[in-house]
This record gives C-alpha cells, sequence and structure tokens, in this order.
C-alpha cells in the first residue's frame, strides 16, 4: 500500500496515473470503433448488388 500512496502523493504520480488511465479509455474505445466499423463494411460488402 506504500506504493499507491507514493504514487499518488506529487503532481508527477498523479499524472502518470491520468496518462494510463486515458491510454486504457483509449484502447478500448479503438477497439469498438474498429470492430463496430469492420462489421458495418462487412454487412455492406455481403449484401446482394440489385440493378
Amino acid at each position: 500500500m506504500e506504493l499507491w500512496s507514493e504514487l499518488f502523493s506529487d503532481s508527477v504520480g498523479i499524472l502518470s496515473a491520468a496518462v494510463i488511465a486515458f491510454i486504457l479509455v483509449m484502447a478500448v474505445y479503438f477497439a469498438w470503433f474498429f470492430i463496430t466499423h469492420m462489421m458495418r463494411e462487412s454487412e455492406k460488402n455481403e449484401k446482394p448488388q440489385g440493378k
């Protein structure tokens, strides 16, 4: 528990934790974004092309 108190005791530690949290949130968002757009493209390409 000493590690956590040392991490959040100064501004550098707080900023480090904020950057790590931001990167994790950004990774989840990008995964969701890419998966949904790939699914849309695959659905669009599977539909028969009518004239």
